[in-house]
């Protein structure tokens, strides 16, 4: 275990799930108090509709954008292009725009319930590069994730820091999907002042920036700090502090991850076929335990293995419990060697706190990692996890994350001493 690690609390072992923790706590919610999953600025801020045939605004709509309202009970919920933990919701985005022809120089919350970016602040000689790459200046976009933990942790109490940060890492993963598909190059940057900056964009201990993605042309040139604080909008109608969620991602923001070079993907997908994949995408409820073809599973796995285009990194080690792969014997796989034989279909529905979907899938698919800064672990994981799912719709494969399993059982089956961060089932 690296030394970095043992020197930081261990907020995974202290959201752990087991057998008996479930049963003491199974964690029931009133549904009527949920909190808001749409953050809305006050009517007087300037607003920019988004018109999806300008190629801009739809590279901008695309990477967090509502695709399906339906009713549920009695009330709507509407889904978007990333999933998230309980359909929560708990991410939103900021975008800084800068030299950009027909846009004004500007911080913009991007406001999905209304398909609009909304202004809350204009830059002069000021900017988010300070923060983030001191010393350069973004010629086009950059992206910052927040966490709105409440409405996760409203629901799943200290576990939800897992879940805001793989749904992060979803959302980046959104965004991943936006730039390939509009020709944008994109970079992920994790290790930066963040503390600073939602100091600075006024976020007091209600929201918190979790990752950052920038697209665009970098020149050599100073820009100074937010000149102004923002002025703060709360992204929930009330509001419950957690400490354990507040000094878990203070503490985490502080660590390094570890450096690698920066290298792009290189996919090849029908980028109009890949949009509809992009704009359908759902997760899964249920599978029929039918089988799917070794090409495809073989095709998911290569494209995950695709390189993240990030010099932050964590790396994440998958395994496999292969229940139906036409032409694969089932059992556990680390990538394509078999580590054990056998059908663990059942075995695999109780690690997964007896849900169905990861005993009746083709394959559930578990990321671990041996990490240094578990706040960055957590978002890659999240990512790669955002690519399982379009990959696998893109080939006809249906697809849902499992954020909840019983820690140290699915360790012990896994036959590993690094720690589970997140399971994708995928099927049919």
């Amino acid at each position: 275990m690296p030394q970095s690690k043992l020197l930081q609390p261990d907020y995974h072992q202290a959201t752990k799930h087991s057998y008996l923790s479930v049963q003491i706590d199974p964690n029931y919610v009133d549904a009527s108090t949920q909190p808001s999953a749409f953050k809305l600025y006050p009517k007087f801020y300037r607003r920019v509709k988004l018109n999806l045939n300008n190629p801009v605004h739809s590279f901008i709509s695309l990477t967090s954008t509502v695709t399906l309202e339906k009713m549920y009970k009695e009330s709507s919920q509407k889904l978007r292009v990333n999933p998230s933990a309980g359909a929560l919701y708990p991410t939103e985005v900021y975008v800084q725009i800068r030299g950009i022809q027909g846009i004004v120089n500007g911080i913009y919350h991007l406001e999905v319930e209304n398909n609009c970016l909304t202004l809350i602040y204009e830059l002069i000689d000021d900017g988010l590069e300070s923060y983030i790459i001191p010393g350069k200046s973004i010629n086009g976009f950059i992206f910052l994730i927040s966490c709105v933990y409440y409405r996760s942790s409203w629901k799943y109490k200290d576990r939800s820091l897992r879940y805001c940060w793989l749904d992060s890492g979803h959302h980046l993963g959104a965004i991943a999907a936006s730039a390939y598909i509009h020709d944008q190059e994109i970079q992920f940057i994790f290790d930066f002042d963040k503390l600073a900056l939602n100091a600075d964009l006024g976020f007091e201990n209600k929201e918190f920036i979790s990752a950052c993605a920038i697209s665009g042309e970098v020149q050599e040139k100073k820009i100074r700090h937010l000149r102004l604080k923002v002025p703060f909008v709360c992204g929930t109608a009330y509001f419950e502090a957690n400490e354990f969620i507040e000094d878990g991602y203070q503490k985490t923001s502080l660590l390094k991850s570890r450096q690698h070079k920066l290298v792009h993907p290189q996919f090849n997908f029908d980028k109009d076929k890949f949009f509809q994949t992009v704009w359908m995408r759902r997760s899964s409820r249920r599978f029929h335990k039918q089988s799917i073809s070794q090409e495809n599973y073989w095709r998911i796995l290569q494209s995950v293995e695709q390189p993240i285009p990030t010099v932050n990194f964590e790396e994440i080690q998958i395994y496999s419990i292969v229940h139906e792969v036409r032409g694969m014997p089932p059992g556990l796989y680390k990538g394509k060697h078999l580590i054990k034989a056998g059908n663990f279909s059942e075995k695999t529905g109780y690690l997964c706190i007896n849900q169905a979907i990861a005993r009746d899938s083709a394959v559930t698919l578990f990321f671990v990692s041996d990490y240094i800064n578990y706040q960055t672990a957590m978002q890659i994981a999240g990512f790669l996890g955002q690519r399982v799912y379009l990959v696998s719709n893109f080939w006809g494969i249906h697809c849902s994350g499992v954020g909840a399993f019983y820690d140290d059982e699915t360790q012990e089956f896994l036959e590993t001493n690094k720690d589970v961060l997140y399971a994708m089932a995928i099927g049919i």
